[in-house]
């Protein structure tokens, strides 16, 4: 007897939490955009165009190496064309997660 008071006494307790925690739950509002905000499109916009404007400078200073323009030393040369490989490999390395991001949501069973 004892075994199914403590029972009922149990799902008691649970009905109670469940109870308590349903009346402190509240719906999270949905923020909406803040006013000039950049939405996702500008910032992988301006992200590609960051990748691009370092490549061109790599790429510059190699060539301005390569006619033997004074001031233009090779570490440089190296370095840029090194920055500007990092950055493509990055960027490459986020359209892959973007790519499989969506492809994860397409497949999701609805």
């Amino acid at each position: 007897m004892s075994q199914g008071v403590e029972f009922n006494r149990l799902m008691l307790e649970m009905r109670a939490m469940q109870m308590d925690a349903m009346a402190r739950a509240k719906p999270v509002p949905v923020a909406a955009p803040e006013v000039g905000a950049p939405n996702f499109a500008e910032v992988l916009g301006q992200a590609v165009n960051k990748v691009n404007d370092t490549q061109q400078a790599a790429s510059e200073l190699a060539t301005a190496f390569e006619v033997g323009k004074t001031g233009v030393d090779l570490t440089d040369v190296m370095i840029a064309s090194q920055k500007a490989s990092v950055s493509f490999q990055a960027m490459t390395q986020v359209r892959n997660k973007l790519v499989q991001a969506y492809q994860d949501i397409m497949q999701m069973p609805v």
